[in-house]
């Protein structure tokens, strides 16, 4: 299963997508790594894997890693960003692997798109015992003028689409205590690459060629001047999945 607005969306914007996203911080992969127990030979899944933004540190710490994908072209780029992994295509619901075959399971970006329980029970179903899922999210500091000037361009584009800042997602975690981090960063973008990075939001992407055209073209007045400091919080939250 895969959300509409996120297969049309995500096919359209795959090269924005790889160009402009932030990466994940290092220290925060190297920190959930360690409370997931993680080592050189461990096997990871890394669900909705997109372009490879977190495949990418995963494979460079050494592990096995199965990137699964379900919109083409975004597994296309995966596929060119990060080939020390595996890309295969599937969702979160239907994850083309044997039981017991992943040590962990992380999500970047995504989980907010996923039929909740009907992932969980899949992500138990490959995890080993002693598993657990790391999610991941860069999310925008609102604090900053840059991301506020984008909102007030772009909300009024939004038509509800699930998003990771309305928390729906954590009712699927009703009654477990998530182990959480954030790690604040911040990375230069000029006015092509802060378009792109909008271009990349589904709904943005999903709008009519000349509407998405306006809307850009607004966000690149932003960055007019010159580039721009676009600060981030990434959070990871743990769950751990089952006994030993």
């Amino acid at each position: 299963m895969i959300h509409p607005t996120a297969a049309t969306g995500f096919a359209r914007a795959a090269g924005a997508y790889d160009r402009a996203r932030p990466e994940y911080p290092a220290g925060a992969i190297a920190w959930a790594a360690g409370r997931l127990g993680l080592g050189p030979a461990s096997v990871v899944v890394d669900l909705a894997a997109g372009t490879g933004k977190l495949t990418r540190g995963l494979t460079d710490l050494g592990f096995e890693v199965v990137a699964v994908e379900p919109v083409d072209e975004m597994r296309a780029a995966l596929e060119r960003a990060a080939p020390d992994a595996r890309a295969v295509a599937g969702t979160a619901e239907a994850i083309p692997l044997p039981d017991d075959s992943a040590d962990a399971v992380t999500v970047g970006q995504a989980f907010h798109w996923f039929d909740g329980p009907r992932a969980l029970a899949e992500i138990d179903r490959v995890l080993r015992p002693g598993g657990a899922l790391a999610l991941c999210w860069n999310r925008r500091d609102m604090g900053s003028p840059v991301h506020r000037a984008v909102s007030e361009i772009i909300e009024p584009h939004d038509r509800d689409e699930p998003r990771h800042r309305a928390n729906a997602w954590r009712a699927s975690f009703a009654g477990e205590e998530l182990e959480e981090a954030e790690f604040p960063f911040a990375v230069t973008q000029d006015a092509d690459a802060l378009a792109d990075r909008v271009a990349s939001t589904s709904f943005v992407a999903n709008l009519p060629d000349a509407e998405r055209a306006r809307v850009l073209g607004r966000v690149r007045e932003i960055a007019a001047a010159g580039p721009v400091r676009v600060p981030y919080v990434c959070e990871v939250q743990i769950s751990r999945r089952g006994g030993a």
